[in-house]
């Protein structure tokens, strides 16, 4: 059955004429986004901003999810001189809390945390008063992978569950499990570190399979989680199975609070690194 049109509530308006300087300075730098490489719709509000979150380790991936629009080609070498690009975007821009995330590399063998690292490092080092967080691949697991990230020491590191169990054979490559088990393996690390994990919906999940995924994410001490629709980047990706309606994400909101979530954000347009800085902040009495 072809779904219907896309209802009121996602009918945001991207206008790229009001993001042409953030644009230009990226591009001066040398740095790519998730931002643009993943057509988020978010684009045009966070570049007027002057918000972006960075994305490292080249712009082509390893794996083939078939809901991502970042291109999956063969990766590019590590550019050394990235992680001083991205200090150099953060500085420029003025940003007081910094996103960086990364493409897969399952070609390198530590999967990239490496440069993850050092561009914490450098991001301190010009930067200092600046909040950092990371959204990391899952590393294959891989343990020292997950050291070196955590005792780089960012404020938050997230990694994104994605989706419910059911609906993983939209992520080749990837495990819930091994998901979950990168989300537990940080908070073990560095306790003081807050991990953050994302879901999309509409991709025919089930209610009761969402509190689910939040219990299991509460089971590994995840802190923070975003829930967002997730939205078609073109024909070849998978289609859209429903569009949520926004009292049932704020229901979900209220669910994941209630079993201990320190703060979540739960609408249509939320995405993992979407108002990211208000994580962060204290609630207001």
């Amino acid at each position: 059955m072809r779904l219907a049109r896309r209802p009121a509530w996602l009918n945001k308006k991207i206008d790229f004429d009001k993001n042409r300087h953030t644009s230009a300075l990226l591009k001066e730098i040398g740095v790519h986004t998730v931002c643009k490489e993943a057509k988020c719709p978010n684009i045009s509000e966070c570049f007027k901003k002057a918000h972006a979150t960075f994305l490292i380790l080249g712009k082509y991936c390893t794996r083939k999810c078939s809901f991502c629009n970042v291109e999956k080609l063969r990766p590019q070498p590590i550019d050394e001189e990235e992680p001083g690009k991205v200090a150099e975007a953060i500085k420029r821009m003025g940003l007081k809390h910094a996103v960086i995330t990364s493409v897969t590399r399952d070609d390198l063998p530590d999967g990239g945390a490496r440069i993850f690292a050092r561009t914490v490092e450098l991001v301190r080092r010009s930067q200092p008063e600046v909040t950092i967080e990371l959204l990391i691949p899952d590393f294959k697991n891989d343990p020292a992978a997950l050291e070196a990230v955590a005792k780089s020491a960012p404020d938050i590191i997230g990694h994104n569950i994605e989706t419910v169990p059911r609906l993983y054979g939209l992520r080749p490559g990837a495990s819930y499990a091994r998901s979950l088990s990168v989300l537990r393996y940080i908070k073990r690390s560095n306790k003081l570190i807050n991990t953050k994990s994302a879901l999309m919906l509409g991709l025919g999940e089930k209610k009761d399979e969402v509190l689910r995924v939040l219990e299991d994410l509460r089971c590994v001490d995840c802190d923070f989680v975003a829930l967002g629709q997730y939205l078609r980047p073109s024909l070849k990706h998978t289609e859209v199975v429903e569009y949520i309606l926004p009292e049932l994400f704020e229901h979900y909101k209220t669910e994941g609070l209630k079993i201990g979530f320190k703060h979540i954000e739960s609408a249509p347009y939320i995405r993992s690194s979407f108002s990211a800085s208000s994580y962060l902040e204290k609630p207001k009495n």
